[in-house]
C-alpha cells in the first residue's frame, strides 16, 4: 500500500487532470446555456426598463480563466478527499484490485456527493432563483450532502455487519436499501425549492442541468480511471519480485 502522502499527492494531481477534461465539457456544453440564460435575464430587465448592472468581471474572463481556475481548485480538492476515501477502502472491498477499487470509490462518491443532493436541489442557470434566498438554498444543498454522507456511512456499516450472515452480494444490496430508505426520508423531510419562473425556457434549463451532470460525471470518472491506473502501476512496480531459479547445468 502506498503511503498516505503519495496517495494524497497523486489524488490532487489526478484531480487537476480531471478538471481540465471537465473544463472542455463545461466550455462546449455548459457555457452556451449560461449565455442563453443571461440573455433571457437581460431581455427581461430591458423590458421592465431596468438598467443593466455593471459587470465586475467580464463574461470573457468568467468563461475562460475564471471557470478554469474554479475547476482546477475544485478538482485538486476533490482529488485529495478522494485519495483519503480510497485509502480507507483499499483492501476492504473483497478481492477488488486497485483499478476496481478506485472506480468503485469514484462511483460511490459521484452518487453520494453529487447525484443524491442534486436530485433534491437541482442546479439552476443564471436568472433562475430568488437572489434573497441564495443563502438558504446553499445551506439546504450542503445539508443534503452531509445527510447523504451520513447515510452512506450507516449503509456501509450495515452492509459490513450483515456480510457474514447474508454473504457479500446480499449484504451489499441490503446496504444500498438502507441508503435509499435514509435518503428517501431526508427527501420527504427537507423543504422543496421551486423558484423557476414559468416563462423561463425549458430547453435552456434542461440542457444546463444535463451539462452540469456531464461535468461532474467526467470529473469523477476521470479521477477514478486515472487514479486507479496510476495506483495499480505503482503497486505492480513496488511488489517484490521472486528470485529466478537457475538451471541445474549452470549451478
Amino acid at each position: 500500500m502506498p503511503t498516505m502522502r503519495s496517495l494524497l499527492v497523486r489524488g490532487m494531481l489526478v484531480g487537476l487532470a480531471a478538471a481540465l477534461l471537465a473544463y472542455v465539457v463545461a466550455w462546449f456544453a455548459g457555457e452556451p446555456q449560461v449565455a442563453a440564460a443571461i440573455s433571457i435575464e437581460e431581455a427581461k430587465a430591458a423590458a421592465a426598463g431596468e438598467a443593466a448592472e455593471p459587470e465586475l468581471v467580464s463574461r470573457t474572463v468568467q468563461e475562460t480563466a475564471g471557470l478554469l481556475t474554479a475547476l482546477l481548485v475544485y478538482g485538486a480538492a476533490l482529488g485529495g478527499f478522494y485519495s483519503i476515501a480510497y485509502a480507507f477502502a483499499h483492501g476492504r472491498l473483497g478481492a477488488l484490485g486497485a483499478r476496481a477499487t478506485a472506480l468503485t470509490v469514484a462511483a460511490a462518491g459521484f452518487v453520494v456527493v453529487y447525484v443524491t443532493p442534486i436530485l433534491k436541489y437541482p442546479a439552476n442557470p443564471p436568472a433562475v432563483g430568488n437572489p434573497d434566498s441564495i443563502g438558504r438554498r446553499t445551506a439546504l444543498y450542503f445539508t443534503m450532502i452531509l445527510v447523504a454522507l451520513l447515510a452512506a456511512a450507516v449503509a456501509t456499516y450495515a452492509g459490513r455487519s450483515l456480510s457474514s450472515r447474508l454473504g457479500t452480494w446480499n449484504a451489499a444490496l441490503s446496504g444500498i436499501a438502507v441508503y435509499a430508505v435514509l435518503v428517501g426520508a431526508a427527501y420527504a423531510v427537507m423543504p422543496a425549492i421551486d423558484e423557476v419562473p414559468g416563462d423561463f425556457s425549458a430547453n435552456t434549463l434542461w440542457w444546463f442541468r444535463v451539462a452540469s451532470f456531464g461535468i461532474q460525471f467526467v470529473l469523477w470518472g476521470a479521477i477514478g480511471l486515472l487514479f486507479g491506473g496510476l495506483t495499480e502501476r505503482s503497486l505492480r512496480h513496488g511488489a517484490p519480485r521472486e528470485p529466478r531459479l537457475q538451471p541445474a547445468a549452470t549451478r
